[in-house]
């Protein structure tokens, strides 16, 4: 899941601290999550999910 949120970000041109930004995040705890350092919590699952570029598609990988 971690790789994925990562390549997520990437495919998006953001920088950590953009999304982490858009988040509502340190950029600190945003590395930590695609670190595999933090689980990333639900509420933070399903912000990503609502992103226009993490479609629900697309995240249907954390749940697996």
């Amino acid at each position: 899941m971690y790789a994925r949120i990562r390549a997520l970000r990437e495919d998006a041109d953001l920088k950590q601290k953009e999304l982490a930004a858009m988040l509502n995040l340190h950029q600190t705890t945003y590395s930590d999550y695609e670190l595999g350092r933090l689980n990333v919590p639900a509420p933070v699952l399903i912000q990503l999910s609502s992103w226009r570029s993490f479609t629900t598609p697309a995240c249907n990988i954390f749940w697996a």
